[in-house]
């Protein structure tokens, strides 16, 4: 079936479990906005999925997930012309073998948009087939459901190639966020020598949706804020924010140092019933929309006790950072979206006397969705000239080049792991959590509420 196409171009995206949403919505169009940058890259894509889609249907469906992102009208017509979709069942090891020897010898990824605990077992079946000498895994979080799974999957993936060959995909860590950071805290003299807990008294780390669950609730209710978010993708960005001097923008010494801030994180305090926040939204409004109280959104059960919004106040123990609360926080349905990390300054140490004013700490700010970076400083106000106020300057950052799976597409399809989640921090972002999550199973942490459209504060 495969074998019958023209000759294939370098490398075979082999997309498992094509068929579901996260491959139209995301991966396709992010492949589009990749491939509209650096149109001379040459992929094929092969879905494959149990769901009977005809081959007119998914060159239809690969065309519209390309129709946004615009690339050249050439490179769309090679990816429809080349593409091909195959009906299997994956959880069938002669299907599987099947399926991959029909892919050719040539590179291949191999992207497992597929439920976590499938993945596990097509990884397994893996084991037994021939795969191309280069061979990459592309996974979605999360990677395992707690510190021993997580330690057992890297296991698993391990027989199967090796960690350089593995990318676990943590989207927030797109070339911009990651570059944004590094290039902040490394590249400028005004803010590399105040970036420890001499000067910056506590941050904090949000992302603040004023989305409601929007027909997820197969995959959320299961999960919840903390999982979703807070245990992997706020983690990696407290990792890189807190992570030491790195000599070149190099993917090994990035992932070194990103692990050895995790590797020292811990729940602030050693107690999770003090430091952590859960709660859930009930019915409000969003502007002019209507949401419904969570229990009530189509395929929740309410049995599960899921957060809707979480928080964690974390400590980074060692010489850089002791005595920093670190709180990471996320919520949906709240009534303003907020994405950023605000680092908040220490007061100065003596405050002439005679002004008024200037309370209030300075604070760095970086937004994460869009791309901007704020210092609010204190300063002689206009008027009185002894009065302090707090002025802030902003900056735009330049718009991505592409999608964030555009980013991490391109960082796997050339083989770096710059943008990856390795397979120690995956482990580690687990064990932080742990407390947390043991803490909120016993119920030693309650489940409080909020109206859908409020802060998240006030029941």
């Amino acid at each position: 079936m495969l074998r019958d196409m023209a000759t294939p171009p370098t490398t075979t995206l082999l997309i498992l479990g094509a068929g579901g949403d996260l491959t139209h919505r995301l991966l396709l169009p992010g492949l589009a906005s990749l491939l509209a940058v650096e149109p001379e890259r040459v992929v094929r894509v092969v879905g494959a999925d149990r769901v009977d889609i005809s081959a007119a249907d998914w060159k239809a469906r690969v065309k519209d997930s390309f129709a946004a992102a615009k690339p050249a009208a050439r490179v769309t017509s090679a990816i429809t012309r080349h593409t091909a979709y195959v009906r299997t069942d994956l959880l069938d090891e002669a299907a599987l073998r099947a399926l991959v020897g029909g892919c050719g010898d040539g590179p291949l990824v191999i992207f497992f948009a597929l439920p976590p605990q499938v993945t596990m077992k097509v990884c397994a079946l893996l084991q037994h087939v021939a795969l191309p000498d280069t061979t990459r895994l592309a996974l979605e979080k999360p990677f395992g459901t707690d510190h021993q799974s997580a330690v057992d999957f890297n296991t698993l993936l391990h027989k199967v190639v090796a960690e350089e060959d593995i990318f676990r995909i943590d989207h927030f860590l797109g070339v911009a966020t990651v570059f944004n950071l590094v290039g902040l805290r490394f590249a400028n003299r005004l803010l590399a020598p105040v970036w420890s807990a001499e000067h910056i008294e506590r941050v904090e780390i949000v992302y603040d949706e004023d989305l409601a669950l929007e027909g997820r609730a197969g995959y959320y209710d299961g999960a919840g804020a903390l999982k979703d978010m807070l245990q992997s993708h706020l983690l990696q960005v407290l990792a890189l924010f807190a992570m030491e001097s790195i000599a070149a923008l190099d993917a090994r010494e990035l992932q070194d140092q990103k692990a050895q801030v995790l590797r020292a994180t811990r729940v602030w305090g050693g107690s999770p019933k003090r430091s952590s926040r859960r709660a859930r939204y009930t019915a409000g409004t969003i502007g002019r929309r209507k949401v419904p109280d969570y229990v009530q959104e189509e395929g929740v059960d309410p049995k599960r006790c899921t957060e809707t919004l979480a928080e964690v106040t974390l400590e980074v123990a060692n010489s850089r950072w002791a005595g920093v609360p670190f709180v990471l926080r996320s919520g949906k349905a709240l009534g303003t979206p907020r994405k950023q990390i605000v680092a908040h300054f220490r007061d100065v140490p003596h405050l002439p006397t005679g002004f008024v004013g200037g309370s209030d700490g300075d604070l760095l700010t970086i937004d994460l969705k869009p791309g901007a970076v704020s210092l609010t400083l204190t300063m002689n106000a206009e008027g009185d000239p002894i009065d302090l106020e707090q002025k802030t300057l902003t900056a735009t950052l330049a718009a991505p080049r592409m999608q964030p799976y555009g980013e991490v597409l391109a960082q796997i399809l050339d083989g770096s792991q710059l943008l990856t989640v390795r397979g120690d921090a995956a482990e580690e972002c687990w064990r932080v959590m742990a407390p947390v999550i043991k803490a909120w199973a016993d119920g030693r942490v309650p489940l409080e509420e909020y109206a859908a459209g409020s802060d998240g504060l006030t029941p």
